[in-house]
C-alpha cells in the first residue's frame, strides 16, 4: 500500500473516516501481515483494549487513557521500537492505527467482549460488544483476545463461559490464535474483584483450558502472581503474562516478569499500561526493557 494511502495527522484520520470510510477495508486487505510466532519463538505484545471497558486509570490517575491523541502516540512510538511483534486491541484503536499505517507488518490480536464495563452492575457479564470471528478471519487478523471471569455466585457467568467456548471453537476451525485470560472474580464491597491467589488463578486456568471443541490454538493470557511456578505447572498451553495496572515500582515489576518469563510455557508478554504509561512517561525504555525481559537480551 502506498504511503499516501495513509493518514499524516489524527485531523487526517477523522477526515478519511468521515469522507472515505470504506478505506479502512482496503487497507486491512492491502496490509502486510507476518505469522505469529517469531523464529525466537517468544511473543512482545502491546494491550490496548482497556478503555473501551471504561478502564481510563493508570496509577491512580482516572483519566490517563482519556486524551486520544495521546493514547495513540504512544503506542506508536512502542510500536516501533525493536522486537515489538504487535499489538492486542478493540477496533476502534486498531482502524485508527491501520489508518496510520502503524499496523504494517505486526501481529494484531482483536478484543472481543468488552460488555463488562467497569464499575458496573453488569461488569461480571463479559458479553461479546467487540470483534467477532467472522470479522477476525476477514481482516486477516492473527487471532482474538477474550476476557474470562468467572464468579461463582453469579448465574450470568455459565453465559460468558458458553460465549468464550464458541469463540474458542470457531478461531480454532479457522487456524487463529485464541487467547484467553481467566479470572476467577467476586464481588467485595459492590466492586467485581479478581482473585489473585496463586490457588484461584490455578483454577481459572484449568477452566479456560477446557474451553471450546479444541484447544489445539488456545493460548493462556495471565497475571503474575505469587508462586507463579505452580499456577503455571497446572498448562502446557503457551502463556503470555499480563501488565495489569501497575502498582508496584517499575524495577520491582521487570524483576517479576524476569521470574515468570523463564517459566515453561511462557513465551512472552501482553502489556499495556504499565509500559504506555511508566511513571517517568519515558515509553521507549520502558518497552525497550520489556523486549530485553522476553528476547533475553542482556
Amino acid at each position: 500500500m502506498a504511503r499516501s494511502a495513509f493518514a499524516d495527522s489524527l485531523t487526517e484520520v477523522t477526515e478519511i473516516r468521515a469522507r472515505e470510510p470504506g478505506r479502512v477495508a482496503a487497507l486491512l486487505a492491502a496490509r502486510r501481515t507476518r505469522p505469529t510466532l517469531p523464529a525466537d519463538g517468544r511473543l512482545m505484545l502491546l494491550a490496548c483494549d482497556h478503555p473501551a471497558r471504561g478502564a481510563l486509570a493508570v496509577r491512580g490517575r482516572e483519566d490517563a487513557m482519556a486524551d486520544r491523541g495521546d493514547m495513540l502516540a504512544r503506542v506508536r512510538t512502542a510500536l516501533g521500537r525493536p522486537g515489538v511483534d504487535g499489538l492486542l486491541a478493540t477496533a476502534d484503536v486498531l482502524d485508527d492505527l491501520l489508518l496510520l499505517g502503524a499496523l504494517e507488518d505486526k501481529v494484531v490480536i482483536a478484543s472481543m467482549n468488552r460488555g463488562g464495563l467497569l464499575g458496573s452492575a453488569f461488569e461480571a457479564d463479559d458479553r461479546m460488544t467487540a470483534y467477532d470471528v467472522r470479522t477476525v478471519v476477514e481482516a486477516g487478523f492473527n487471532g482474538a483476545k477474550m476476557l474470562l471471569r468467572v464468579d461463582l455466585d453469579d448465574p450470568a457467568s455459565v453465559v460468558t463461559l458458553e460465549t468464550c467456548a464458541r469463540a474458542v471453537t470457531e478461531l480454532s476451525r479457522a487456524g487463529l490464535l485464541a487467547m484467553v485470560e481467566p479470572f476467577l472474580s467476586r464481588r467485595v464491597g459492590g466492586k467485581l474483584v479478581n482473585d489473585l491467589s496463586p490457588e484461584a488463578v490455578t483454577r481459572a486456568v484449568h477452566i479456560a483450558q477446557g474451553l471450546g471443541a479444541s484447544s489445539a490454538y488456545t493460548w493462556m493470557k495471565l497475571p503474575v502472581v505469587p508462586d507463579m511456578a505452580r499456577v503455571m505447572a497446572a498448562t502446557t498451553l503457551p502463556t503470555l503474562l499480563l501488565g495489569g495496572d501497575p502498582t508496584a515500582r517499575p524495577d520491582e515489576t521487570y524483576a517479576e516478569w524476569a521470574k515468570a518469563l523463564a517459566l515453561p510455557p511462557v513465551r512472552g508478554l501482553v502489556v499495556g499500561r504499565a509500559l504506555l504509561y511508566p511513571p517517568d512517561d519515558d515509553v521507549e525504555a520502558a518497552v525497550d526493557t520489556a523486549v530485553s525481559l522476553v528476547r533475553g537480551v542482556a
